[in-house]
C-alpha cells in the first residue's frame, strides 16, 4: 500500500509517499509561500537531483495540484498514476475531546474539526484546507486524520484538568491535551519493542528541539505530557517560554503597555532560549557556541533548559512510581550528545541512570546509550511522525 502523508501549515505543505510494504520513503517535498508571492515547490527523490517548481500558488488546492503533477512527472515522479496512491494521511494539530484516535475523514469529521479551530486557530484551518484540497484533486480516495492531541487523550483527569472553575472545561473544553502526539506515540512504542517491554513498562520520552515536550507512558498509554491546552505550556523551547507564573503577564502588560495578545506574542516568539540568552539565537548550536566562548547568558540559558528537562523527568518518574526507559528524540535530542550527557549525569543519578560516553557519541541513530549497569535504559530513538501517520492510515483503511 502506498500512502501519501500531508502536513499543511498556513502557507506551507510538507508531503511524503511511503510504500508501507517496505516502509520506504519514495519521495518527499515541501511547498513554501502558499498564497504569498514567490511560491516554490521542492520535490526530493532519493538518488535524484531536487526538482524545483516556481509558480504562484494562490491556495492549497493549487499547491496540491502541483504536488500531484510532481509525483507523476515522467522524469522526477515516483508513480505512473495517482491511482497508485491508496490513501492519504493528514496531520491534524487539534482534535479537541472528540478525537482520541485517528479517524476516516467524512463531512461529519470536517464539521467537528471546524469546531476545534478555536483551540488551534493557527493550525487547524490549514489542516482542513489540506484535506479539502486533496478531496478536490483526488476524489474518492480515503483521507485519514491523525491528531497531535490523540496520544495525550490517554491522560486521566488528575493529569489533564486545570485547577480552574470547572465551567471552563465543561463549556469550552479547557484542559491539558499535549502535543507532538505522533512523535511520542511512535517513539514510546518503539522503545517498548527495543527493550522487550510489556503493558507495565514505564517510559519517559524527551522530544527535544525548537519545540520541546516530554511524555510519560505505561505500556504505550499516555500518563502525562508537558504541553497543555496549547504548545506553550511545559519546557523552555527555542522561542517559547514554557511554564511561567501567570501573574507575570499582568505585571509586564502594565509595565510595557501590552494587551494579552501582545504578551502571548512575547511568550511564544521572543522568549525561551532566544530570550533567555539575550537574543543570541533560538538555535541551540549558536547558543552552545556562545556559551563555549564565555557568554554567561548563553550558559545560563542552556543550564536552565537542561534543568527544566530533568525536573520533568523526575516528576514523571514520581507520577509513574518509577521509570524503566528514558528516550531522547527530535532535533536536539537526537543530535546533541552534550545535552543528553549533561541531563543524565547532573540530575538523574538518583534514579540509577548511567550513560556510556562512547555509546552516547552518536547522532541521529537508534542506539542504546546507557551503560550496562544503568538501572534505567536510556535510548536515542529518531522520531518518525510521517511513518506514524502512514501506519495509522493503513490501519484505518484496512478496516473499511
Amino acid at each position: 500500500m502506498k500512502v501519501l502523508v500531508i502536513n499543511c501549515g498556513s502557507s506551507s505543505l510538507k508531503y511524503q509517499i511511503i510504500d508501507m510494504d517496505t516502509q520506504a520513503v519514495l519521495c518527499k517535498g515541501l511547498v513554501e509561500r502558499i498564497g504569498i508571492e514567490g511560491s516554490v515547490l521542492t520535490h526530493k527523490v532519493p538518488g535524484k537531483e531536487d526538482f524545483v517548481v516556481q509558480e504562484e500558488m494562490k491556495d492549497h488546492q493549487r499547491a496540491v495540484e502541483l504536488v500531484m503533477a510532481a509525483l507523476v512527472d515522467p522524469d522526477h515522479g515516483v508513480i505512473k498514476s495517482l491511482d497508485e496512491i491508496d490513501a492519504i494521511g493528514h496531520r491534524v494539530v487539534h482534535g479537541g475531546q472528540k478525537f482520541a484516535k485517528s479517524v476516516l475523514i467524512d463531512d461529519e469529521v470536517k464539521a467537528a474539526l471546524d469546531k476545534c479551530t478555536e483551540l488551534a486557530p493557527l493550525h487547524n484551518p490549514a489542516n482542513i484546507l489540506g484535506i479539502k484540497a486533496c478531496e478536490a484533486v483526488m476524489p474518492g480516495k480515503p483521507n485519514v486524520g491523525v491528531f497531535d492531541t490523540a496520544f495525550g487523550m490517554g491522560m486521566e483527569p488528575k493529569a489533564f484538568m486545570y485547577a480552574l472553575p470547572t465551567k471552563y472545561y465543561e463549556e469550552y473544553e479547557v484542559r491539558r491535551y499535549g502535543f507532538h502526539g505522533q512523535s511520542h506515540d511512535f517513539v514510546s512504542h518503539r522503545a517498548l519493542d527495543l527493550c522487550g517491554g510489556n503493558e507495565n513498562t514505564k517510559v519517559i520520552v524527551c522530544h527535544l528541539g525548537n519545540g520541546a515536550s516530554i511524555s510519560a507512558s505505561i505500556g504505550g498509554k499516555c500518563v502525562d505530557s508537558s504541553m497543555g491546552l496549547t504548545p506553550l505550556e511545559g519546557l523552555i523551547m527555542g522561542t517559547r517560554s514554557g511554564n511561567v507564573d501567570p501573574g507575570i503577564m499582568q505585571f509586564i502588560c502594565h509595565k510595557e503597555g501590552l494587551d494579552i495578545d501582545g504578551m502571548l506574542n512575547v511568550l511564544n516568539k521572543k522568549s525561551g532560549i532566544f530570550g533567555l540568552s539575550g537574543n543570541i539565537s533560538s538555535d541551540f548550536r549558536d547558543v552552545q557556541k556562545a556559551a563555549d566562548e564565555g557568554n554567561e547568558k548563553a550558559k545560563i540559558a542552556l543550564d536552565a533548559y537542561r534543568y527544566r528537562v530533568a525536573k520533568y523527568i523526575g516528576s514523571y518518574a514520581a507520577a509513574m512510581n518509577g521509570v524503566d526507559v528514558i528516550v531522547f528524540t527530535a532535533g536536539l535530542g537526537e543530535n546533541d550528545k552534550l545535552t543528553r550527557q549533561a541531563i543524565c549525569d547532573e540530575y538523574l543519578g538518583y534514579l540509577g541512570v548511567k550513560v556510556d560516553p562512547a555509546r552516547n557519541d552518536v547522532r541521529g541513530k537508534e542506539t542504546l546509550i546507557s551503560a550496562d549497569d544503568s538501572k534505567v535504559k536510556v535510548y536515542l530513538i529518531p522520531t518518525n511522525e510521517e511513518l506514524k501517520i502512514a501506519m495509522d492510515t493503513v490501519k484505518i483503511v484496512s478496516e473499511l
